[in-house]
C-alpha cells in the first residue's frame, strides 16, 4: 500500500470539497478509536479549520484520556485545529429520565440497551451538526468500509449522519496501517474497537462475533464473487462461521446502506 499517496489523495479530495462546498473546513468526533484518529489528523493535514469535538456519555475513562491525548497531539502539531469538548452526559440523563417515564423499557433487555445506545450516537450527531450549523463547516465521517458497506456497523442518523466519508474505502487494516504512518498514539492504534455506547464496555467484536480482520476476509469474498454466493469456499469451520456472521449482518443491515425508500406515485394519480 503506498501510504504517503493514499494521504495526499485523501487529503486532496477533502480539500477540494471544502471549496466546492463552500464551507470553511471540518468538524470531527473524537472518541479515542482508531476511525476518529485517523480521519482528524487526515482534516488536520488539509490546512484548514478543524474542529475536533469530545462529547462524552457515561464513557470509559480510557476512551476519554484516549480521544484527549489524541486531541492535544493536534492541536499542538497544527495551528488550524482546535478543542472543544461537550459533556453530553447529563443531556442524555434527561432524555432517558423523560423515555423512562413515558415508555415502558422493561420488555426487552437487549433491545433497551441497543436502542438507548443508538440515543447515544444520534444525541452527538445533533451536536456536530449544531457546531457545523454555527461555524459553517462540514461534518466528517469517520467510517471505514467494512462498517459502513460491510456489515453496517453504525447507528443510522447517528454515527451514519455525515457530510463527507473520508475513509469509507479504506478497510480496517488499512486504516491501522494509515494511522501507524501518521503517528497516532500507541494507545489508540492498540485499543479493541469499540463503539463506546455501551455502559458494559463491551467491544465491536463482542457485538458482532468476529474481528474486523475476519470480516475484512470476508467482504473481499463477497466483493469478488458478487451474486455467486454458493461458489464460496472455506478452509476451516471459522472462515464459515465468519462468512455466515458477516452475511447475516449485510443482508439485515441494507436499510442502513441503501437510500431510503421512496413511494413513488403513478403520475396519472396525481393529476
Amino acid at each position: 500500500m503506498e501510504h504517503a499517496k493514499i494521504i495526499d489523495h485523501i487529503v486532496g479530495w477533502l480539500k477540494d470539497y471544502t471549496e466546492s462546498s463552500r464551507t470553511h473546513g471540518f468538524v470531527i468526533g473524537v472518541s479515542g478509536g482508531i476511525d476518529s484518529a485517523l480521519t482528524s489528523t487526515l482534516c488536520a493535514l488539509t490546512g484548514e479549520r478543524t474542529v475536533l469535538v469530545e462529547m462524552p456519555i457515561h464513557q470509559d475513562e480510557s476512551q476519554v484520556s484516549r480521544g484527549r491525548k489524541h486531541i492535544s497531539f493536534l492541536v499542538d502539531k497544527y495551528p488550524n485545529c482546535s478543542a472543544l469538548e461537550l459533556d453530553l452526559t447529563d443531556t442524555y440523563d434527561v432524555f432517558l429520565a423523560e423515555l423512562r417515564s413515558n415508555v415502558d423499557l422493561n420488555r426487552s433487555e437487549e433491545i433497551k440497551n441497543l436502542t438507548l445506545g443508538n440515543s447515544r450516537a444520534r444525541l452527538r450527531m445533533s451536536a456536530l451538526y449544531a457546531v457545523a450549523g454555527i461555524e459553517g463547516l462540514l461534518v466528517a465521517g469517520t467510517g471505514n468500509k467494512v462498517e459502513d458497506f460491510g456489515v453496517g456497523f453504525f447507528t443510522k442518523y447517528g454515527d451514519g449522519g455525515v457530510d463527507i466519508s473520508p475513509i469509507a474505502d479504506l478497510y480496517k487494516t488499512q486504516v491501522y496501517a494509515l494511522a501507524k504512518y501518521l503517528n497516532v498514539n500507541q494507545n489508540i492504534l492498540e485499543a479493541p474497537p469499540t463503539d463506546g455506547l455501551w455502559d458494559d464496555g463491551r467491544t465491536d467484536e463482542d457485538q458482532i462475533g468476529a474481528t474486523y480482520e475476519e470480516l475484512e476476509g470476508a467482504m473481499r469474498k463477497h466483493e469478488f464473487l458478487g451474486d455467486y454466493l454458493d461458489d464460496v469456499k472455506f478452509a476451516t469451520e471459522r472462515e464459515l462461521e465468519v462468512w455466515k456472521i458477516y452475511l447475516s449482518r449485510w443482508k439485515a443491515n441494507q436499510h442502513k446502506m441503501n437510500p431510503i425508500p421512496v413511494c413513488e406515485i403513478p403520475e396519472a394519480l396525481k393529476e
